[in-house]
C-alpha cells in the first residue's frame, strides 16, 4: 500500500497525532508519516505519507502552501498565537483595513524571518518549545523565506481581519501576524489557521478522520490513495524503456542516451520504466541521473 492521503486534520490535534491515527487503520507495519507539520491548534490540510511514499518527503515540503489566518490586533502573546500568555496590549481601534492592506507589501517577497520562541526547531539537540517552557528560549537568527503574496479578506470582528497568504516553507504564519501588529504599531497575534492547500492537495477534496475511518472499515481505505508520482508532477518526467529495468532496480546511474529528456546539472527528475514510476534521481555534472529515492523493488 503507497501513496498519499489527503488528510483534513482537526484542530487540536498534532500532526504527529494524525499520523497515528491513520497507522492504525493500515496494515500493521505499514510505513507512514506527513508531509509538512501543522501546528496543533491549526486545522487543514495535512499530506499523509504511505508506504514507500515516506521516501518522497524530501520532494513534496517545499511545494507552495496557501493559508487563512486570523490576525487579531492590540494583542501580543509569548507563542505569536492564541494559545499563549498576553505580554503586551495596544489600542488597536483605529487600524483600518486600509492601514492594514497597506501593510502588507512590506511582507511579500524573499523576506528574512525570525522564527518564534515556541517552535520545533533544534538547538543543540533540543527543541525550542521546550527550552522556551523552562524559561530559557534563545532568539534563533533571522532566516531567509518567501511569501509569495498575502491577500486581505475582511473583517471578521473587532480587531480581528482574515488573511490569505501562499508562502513556500519555512514560513511561520504566527510569525507574520506578529510582525504585521508591529508594523501597524499596535501588536497582533494569530488568532486562527487553516491550510487550505499544500501543494497539489487542497481542501476541496481532503478526507476527514470519520470519512478515513469509515473507508478503513468498510475494506476501501485504499481508494483514498492518491498515486506517488501525483504531488510531483512539477518535477521533468524521464522515461525509459523496459530493457533498462534490471539497471534502474539495482541504483545504476543513468547516462543521458537511454533517455531523450534534457536536463541541466543538478536538476531533478521523475523516472519512469516503461509507465512504472521508479522513483527520484539528481542530474551529476557527468550528464548520468543518479537515484535520491528508488520506489521500484528487486524481483
Amino acid at each position: 500500500m503507497d501513496g498519499f492521503i489527503n488528510l483534513l486534520k482537526p484542530p487540536g490535534m498534532s500532526s504527529n497525532d494524525a499520523v497515528g491515527f491513520v497507522r492504525r487503520l493500515l496494515p500493521r507495519g505499514t510505513r507512514v508519516g506527513h508531509g509538512g507539520t501543522l501546528d496543533p491548534d491549526a486545522a487543514g490540510v495535512l499530506p499523509v505519507c504511505v508506504g514507500k511514499a515516506a521516501r518522497l518527503f524530501d520532494y513534496i515540503i517545499d511545494k507552495k502552501k496557501t493559508y487563512i489566518a486570523e490576525l487579531r490586533l492590540g494583542l501580543e502573546t509569548d507563542t505569536q498565537d492564541a494559545t499563549g500568555s498576553v505580554v503586551a496590549r495596544h489600542d488597536a481601534s483605529a487600524v483600518t483595513p486600509e492601514a492594514i492592506r497597506a501593510s502588507l507589501p512590506r511582507f511579500v517577497g524573499e523576506i528574512d524571518q525570525i522564527p518564534p520562541a515556541y517552535s520545533a526547531i533544534k538547538r543543540d539537540g533540543q527543541r525550542m518549545y521546550d527550552l522556551a517552557r523552562r524559561g530559557e528560549a534563545i532568539e534563533l537568527e533571522p532566516r531567509r523565506v518567501t511569501v509569495h503574496g498575502i491577500e486581505y479578506l475582511g473583517q471578521s470582528g473587532a480587531d480581528r481581519h482574515m488573511l490569505r497568504v501562499s508562502c513556500g516553507k519555512g514560513v511561520y504564519i504566527r510569525t507574520l501576524c506578529h510582525d504585521i501588529g508591529r508594523e501597524l504599531g499596535v501588536g497582533g497575534h494569530m488568532a486562527f489557521l487553516l491550510r487550505s492547500e499544500a501543494g497539489c492537495f487542497s481542501l476541496s477534496d481532503a478526507a476527514t478522520l470519520e470519512e478515513l475511518k469509515a473507508a478503513a472499515e468498510a475494506g476501501e481505505i485504499e481508494k483514498l490513495l492518491r498515486p506517488m508520482d501525483e504531488p510531483l508532477a512539477a518535477y521533468p518526467a524521464v522515461r525509459l524503456d523496459e530493457r533498462y529495468e534490471w539497471q534502474v532496480m539495482n541504483g545504476q546511474p543513468i547516462p543521458s542516451d537511454w533517455h531523450s529528456t534534457a536536463l541541466a546539472p543538478g536538476e531533478i527528475a521523475r523516472v519512469y520504466v516503461e509507465n512504472t514510476f521508479a522513483g527520484m534521481a539528481r542530474m551529476d555534472e557527468e550528464g548520468l541521473l543518479r537515484f535520491k529515492a528508488m520506489l521500484m523493488e528487486r524481483h
